[in-house]
C-alpha cells in the first residue's frame, strides 16, 4: 500500500488510439527503428536514475518529519495533560475567536440566569467539574468510521484509560518505520503501560520494476504482547460446549477459548508473507491495516481535537462528497448514453439527422 499521498496511476498514453486500447511498451518499442529504440532504452537508463534519487528525497522527507516530529511533541505533550486533567489551561490559553453575536447572546443568557438565581436565593448544589476532558480518545474512536467498526463494546470501558497516542520516527540510519504508541493510564484489564505498533516502510525502486516506484509504502507492521489480566482478555471469549460419549453414553461440558471482535486485535496484525503468497482475506486485512495505521498518523494524531470536535470529520465528508457528486454524473452520462441508445431503435428517428441539428 502507497503511503506517499497525492500520487495518482498515471495512465500509459495511447498514440493513435489503435482498437481503442493502450498501446502497451513492449508493442510500441517493436515498431520504432532500431536507432530510436537504442535512444529509447537511453531514456529509461535515465529515468532509473530518477527513481533513485526520488528514493533519496523521501529518505530526506522521512528525516524531515522526524525533526519537526520533535517540535510538534511539547505541543502534544501539553494537550495530553489537558485531557487527562494533569494541567487547567488559563484564561488566555482558552481565549479562542467566536462570533461577537454569539458573544453577546451568551453573555445575556449568562446575566439573565444569574438574576433568576439571585431572586429565588436558594442554594443550587454545583455541577461536578469532570476532570480533563473525559472520553477523548474514545470519542474520536466512535467518530471516525474507519475506527468506529473495530471499536466493540467491550472494548470500550477499556478505551476509557486511554491518555495519549504518539507517533514515533525511526532513527537515522536505520530502516524506513514509524511507531504507533498507545499511552494508557494503570486499568484492570492489562499491565501494560504502552502498547505499540511498527510500521515497515520501504523507500527504493525495486530492480525487477524500477519505474513503478512513486515514494515510500509499509510493506509489514509488527504489533505487541498484551499481558492481560486474568479473565480480561477481550480478544478471545470463552464458549462452552456439551460432547457426548458414544460408548457410555455419559455427557460432559467442555470449554473451548476463540478469537473474539475487539479493538485490540490490531495489536495482532497479519503478518505480511516473505513470498508475496497471501489469500485474498489475509491480504485485505493487511491492506486495511495498512491503511488505518496511515491514517493515525497523517489524521489522527496531529488533528485530534479536530475529531473530537466533529471539525475534521466534516473536511473528509465534504471529500467524500465531492467524489460522489463527480460519479453520479458519470452515470448519469451513461443513462444519457443509453437513452440515445435506444432511441436509435426508433423507427420514427431512423431518418438522420442535419447536421447542424447534431451539433446542437
Amino acid at each position: 500500500m502507497d503511503a506517499n499521498k497525492g500520487k495518482g496511476d498515471q495512465a500509459m498514453p495511447n498514440p493513435g488510439g489503435q482498437m481503442g486500447k493502450p498501446v502497451g511498451v513492449p508493442f510500441m518499442e517493436s515498431v520504432l527503428p532500431k536507432a530510436v529504440k537504442r535512444r529509447v532504452h537511453a531514456l529509461k537508463r535515465l529515468q532509473e536514475q530518477c527513481a533513485h534519487i526520488e528514493a533519496k528525497f523521501y529518505e530526506e522527507v522521512h528525516e524531515l518529519e522526524r525533526k519537526y516530529a520533535a517540535l510538534y511533541q511539547p505541543l502534544f505533550d501539553k494537550r495530553r495533560e489537558v485531557v487527562t486533567g494533569a494541567v487547567e489551561p488559563t484564561d488566555e490559553e482558552c481565549e479562542w475567536h467566536t462570533d461577537e453575536d454569539e458573544e453577546e447572546e451568551l453573555a445575556e443568557e449568562v446575566k439573565e440566569k444569574a438574576t433568576i438565581e439571585d431572586a429565588k436565593k436558594e442554594e443550587v448544589t454545583p455541577e461536578e467539574d469532570p476532570k480533563g476532558i473525559p472520553d477523548f480518545w474514545l470519542t474520536i474512536f466512535k467518530s471516525v468510521d474507519m475506527l468506529s467498526d473495530m471499536v466493540q463494546e467491550h472494548d470500550e470501558p477499556i478505551l476509557k484509560h486511554l491518555r495519549d497516542i504518539q507517533v514515533k520516527f525511526s532513527e537515522p540510519g536505520q530502516p524506513m518505520s514509524f511507531t504507533l504508541e498507545f499511552h494508557f493510564e494503570p486499568n484492570g484489564y492489562f499491565n501494560n503501560a504502552v502498547l505499540t505498533k511498527v510500521y515497515k516502510m520501504k523507500s527504493e525502486p525495486e530492480a525487477s520494476d524500477p519505474f513503478s516506484f512513486e515514494g515510500p509504502e509499509i510493506i509489514d507492521c509488527e504489533g505487541c504482547q498484551i499481558d492481560w489480566h486474568k479473565g480480561k482478555d477481550v480478544t478471545v471469549k470463552i464458549i462452552k460446549k456439551k460432547q457426548k460419549h458414544k460408548g457410555r453414553g455419559t455427557v460432559r461440558t467442555v470449554t473451548k477459548q476463540v478469537p473474539n471482535d475487539s479493538f485490540f486485535n490490531f495489536f495482532n496484525p497479519v503478518k505480511a508473507s516473505p513470498d508475496g503468497e497471501m489469500d485474498e482475506d489475509s491480504e485485505f486485512n493487511l491492506a486495511t491495516d495498512f491503511e488505518i495505521g496511515h491514517f493515525f498518523r497523517e489524521r489522527i494524531v496531529p488533528r485530534a481535537v479536530l475529531y473530537f470536535t466533529g471539525e475534521a470529520l466534516e473536511d473528509d465528508e465534504s471529500f467524500e462528497e465531492e467524489e460522489l457528486e463527480e460519479g453520479d454524473e458519470e452515470e448519469q452520462d451513461e443513462e444519457g448514453d443509453d437513452d440515445d441508445e435506444e432511441g436509435d431503435t426508433d423507427p420514427k428517428k431512423e431518418q438522420p439527422q442535419p447536421a447542424e441539428c447534431k451539433q446542437q
